[in-house]
């Protein structure tokens, strides 16, 4: 009966209306009500401990790093380097959109923040040359999710705390299935662009690519030097979000000189604004993460689903069905709030590896911004590029399939996660 109270409780608040976060508070009241241990006191020390946490600090300098990256010329001499490299290519522009797309990734961590520079610079010129407009602007779309995967990652920042699992060991284990992704989508590209009508560049003389790889350089060195400060432990990961903000600060002002000093108070209201919507939601997660926990809710859907906990592939391939349908009502963070207290338990028990289970976890719930009718990521491309909402769905269908796929492959085959992430670790 405590699940049922939980679940119409939360999804309730949601279905009149009232915002994630007074939802989350709203549900962790009736909890406490329901079990007559009502006490304010409980939702003001949850709230306080869920934001007092060192880790949780890299959220804000990641954003603000994310930021100071677009409006100091780091996005656009990462996509500039990309058409230099491959956008000769029949279908070049959609293979520089994913190119850019990963090592903005390894950047920003923020899909919303890359599919809308990337949205914003190529869709006119994949207009230009004759490409499908909704699919291009799918293709972004779908490229964009991949920027939590990929470390460094606000979502793994966030599913750690959550889930108290090594942040570093999420970062490392995000690399190769982010890969992965990202050259899915380059073969479903390749495979539905192959009989457009299509103009490709010309391609890039030798002197002025080399030019282009040496305006780039101080972008493609960010993250080189996060992931290689974290694997060569001399910062952890919230320090590496102060490096990386700095950096961007440093290239956007010093090297590129097309940050100005005027430009900052807007750059750190917009990352203040970001990280408070972040943080709000972490604070009040923490109230029903504790209730849930006290109500014992974790152990009534283990007995639910009992028979799968010595069936670890097919328990990973029920929950990420339960999550991708759940993705597509809810946003990616509390997607990851509401279900991790709810399903590490169950993962525990069942012998599955905390890490690996995150990496698809969080992958599922990028996934989620691609399916209507949240779908944060297609909203972003449709405004910023212009593209009724109806046509980018159309258009990010075959790039959505492809990324479901390279999910359930990874359940099959979890080694791939696993090897890599102990051997980068």
């Amino acid at each position: 009966m405590t699940l049922v109270v939980f679940i119409v409780s939360l999804l309730g608040a949601m279905a009149i209306g009232v915002p994630v976060a007074f939802s989350l508070m709203f549900c962790g009241v009736i909890l406490m009500w329901y079990m007559g241990m009502f006490n304010t006191q409980i939702i003001a020390q949850n709230m306080i401990a869920g934001a007092d946490t060192f880790t949780l600090l890299a959220i804000p300098f990641f954003i603000l790093a994310g930021e100071l990256m677009n409006a100091g010329g780091l996005s656009r001499r990462i996509i500039d380097f990309a058409i230099a490299c491959v956008g000769h290519i029949r279908g070049g522009l959609g293979i520089v959109a994913i190119m850019a797309a990963v090592i903005m990734a390894s950047i920003s961590g923020s899909a919303a923040a890359d599919t809308a520079a990337l949205a914003a610079i190529l869709i006119p010129m994949m207009a230009k040359a004759g490409y499908n407009v909704p699919r291009s602007a799918g293709l972004i779309a779908a490229g964009g999710i991949i920027a939590p995967v990929i470390p460094p990652s606000m979502a793994f920042i966030v599913f750690g705390v959550a889930a108290n699992v090594s942040i570093t060991q999420l970062f490392m284990a995000g690399i190769v299935p982010g890969l992965i992704m990202g050259i899915a989508l380059v073969a479903t590209w390749l495979l539905v662009v192959r009989k457009d009508d299509i103009q490709p560049l010309p391609r890039t003389p030798m002197k002025e690519r080399v030019g282009a790889t040496g305006r780039a350089l101080w972008a493609l060195g960010m993250p080189v030097i996060i992931l290689g400060g974290i694997k060569a432990g001399v910062v952890t990961p919230t320090e590496a979000a102060v490096v990386a903000a700095v950096y961007a600060l440093f290239v956007g002002m010093v090297i590129y000189r097309e940050l100005k000093p005027r430009d900052l108070p807007g750059v750190i209201l917009q990352a203040a604004k970001t990280t408070a919507v972040i943080m709000f939601l972490v604070c009040a997660a923490l109230v029903s993460s504790w209730l849930i926990t006290a109500a014992n809710i974790p152990a009534e859907i283990t007995g639910f689903i009992s028979p799968l906990i010595d069936r670890p592939t097919l328990l990973m391939f029920v929950i990420m069905l339960v999550v991708l349908v759940v993705g597509t009502a809810l946003d990616l963070t509390p997607t990851i709030l509401i279900l991790t207290p709810v399903l590490m338990p169950i993962i525990k028990q069942a012998g599955i590896d905390p890490v690996y289970f995150g990496v698809l976890f969080i992958m599922n719930t990028c996934i989620g911004l691609l399916t209507p009718p949240v779908g944060v990521v297609l909203n972003v491309v449709s405004g910023v590029g212009r593209v009724p909402l109806g046509k980018v769905i159309v258009g990010v269908t075959p790039f959505l399939v492809a990324q479901i796929l390279v999910l359930f492959l990874l359940v099959l085959f979890p080694d791939i996660v696993i090897v890599p992430a102990r051997w980068l670790h």
